[in-house]
């Protein structure tokens, strides 16, 4: 095994957000003198390569975003466009290449942390996926409770203090809340616009092609607010959809794409703002969503949130609801099935629309600014994670 002071880690996450953690545990560690590489099991891995993180091979991106296995339909896209055999030739390639680390870090949930359990090397895992606050007691999905069990997992670090102690009763072993690494691009002070006019901020997520779908549905929806009200509306938007993708999409809705500004006669203008997430975020009175990760950052930010579920695979209903349970009371979600356009137009006289214009804004957020962790303290607490995570994956390595 490697010197402690010079440890070979491997990052393994699964998803968008898990990559983002892991980008900046990995900086973190290389800070600290580790030789570190990653492998996303889901997507292309962006948020190593922005980081200067070398990936362990080629990554590919499927429509689902890794997260099919939540529906049938989900399932059969996986099925259909190889994402099944892709999974599989990532864990041969971790197989493949397991000797040459001294410890596996896991960020996400149980698919790579059976990975790494296979891999028959020393693991530490990060759980960014699980809460505690969903449900009151967690219920980990089968065999993940009984690999963290094992001597193979010398770490199990949590997302929340209510959510390590339950654990640590489950597991019989002991289980760290240190901070949550995916807060630190968000909370750097960002340069305030020059207006003081309310802001909402959209965020429609950063899977492709369920990105335009949600799209589509926040085009709508702004359609149906008042514009009597003056309000600037501006659309965090990935790069991945360049201009030429957004104007043919807006097109379709009746939108049209002008000097980075979204325009249709009797609406709100919207601002296209790529590369600019931070800004968006901290500048919102209040965000309309259809995110997971971002959302987070958003109540993190103490920031009230609308949520409008979409078709999927990730934000649905059912994913909307649990993110309420997680978050709490100041993120709000539209009534209506979701994704259903019907559902948008017949809703023009939801009282909710008027007063979030009106009044809601400023009330929500004031009210959600006197809460210092946000929502409900239970997604992010006054805690440095950087050095307890690096002075713990220091001792798992050695």
């Amino acid at each position: 095994m490697g010197s402690p002071a010079m440890a070979r880690i491997l990052l393994l996450s699964n998803g968008h957000g898990e990559d983002l953690s892991g980008a900046l545990l990995a900086q973190e560690l290389q800070q600290q003198g580790h030789n570190v590489q990653a492998l996303p099991l889901v997507g292309l891995g962006s948020a190593y390569q922005k980081a200067g993180v070398p990936l362990l091979g080629r990554s590919h991106e499927f429509s689902t975003g890794g997260i099919g296995y939540t529906s049938l339909r989900g399932r059969l896209t996986e099925i259909a466009q190889g994402q099944v055999l892709y999974l599989l030739r990532r864990l041969i390639r971790l197989m493949r290449h397991r000797r040459r680390f001294d410890l596996i870090l896991v960020v996400g949930d149980v698919i790579p942390v059976i990975a790494a359990w296979l891999s028959q090397r020393p693991v530490a895992t990060y759980l960014v996926a699980y809460s505690s606050h969903y449900e009151g007691t967690l219920r980990l999905p089968w065999p993940c409770a009984a690999l963290l069990k094992s001597r193979r997992f010398k770490a199990v670090y949590s997302r929340d203090q209510r959510t390590a102690e339950d654990l640590s009763r489950q597991l019989q072993r002991p289980v760290s809340f240190l901070g949550n690494p995916f807060m630190d691009s968000v909370l750097t002070a960002d340069t305030p616009p020059p207006s003081s006019t309310p802001r909402i901020g959209l965020l429609p997520g950063s899977r492709r092609p369920e990105l335009e779908q949600n799209l589509q549905l926040l085009l709508r929806l702004i359609e149906l607010l008042p514009n009597t009200v003056r309000c600037n509306v501006d659309l965090a938007l990935v790069p991945s959809l360049d201009d030429d993708s957004l104007r043919r999409l807006s097109e379709r809705c009746g939108w049209h794409l002008k000097n980075g500004v979204l325009e249709r006669e009797g609406a709100w203008g919207i601002n296209v703002r790529r590369g600019a997430f931070r800004a968006v975020l901290q500048h919102s009175d209040l965000v309309i969503g259809m995110a997971g990760t971002a959302i987070e950052q958003a109540v993190g930010l103490a920031k009230p949130v609308l949520q409008l579920p979409g078709q999927g695979p990730q934000f649905t209903a059912a994913f909307a609801e649990a993110q309420r349970r997680l978050l709490g009371p100041t993120v709000f979600c539209a009534d209506g099935e979701s994704g259903s356009r019907e559902a948008l137009e017949e809703q023009r006289s939801w009282p909710w629309l008027c007063w979030i214009v009106r009044d809601g804004i400023l009330t929500c957020n004031s009210n959600a600014k006197r809460r210092p962790n946000g929502a409900s303290g239970t997604l992010v607490e006054a805690r440095e994670w950087r050095q307890p995570f690096a002075h713990c994956l220091h001792e798992c390595a050695a």
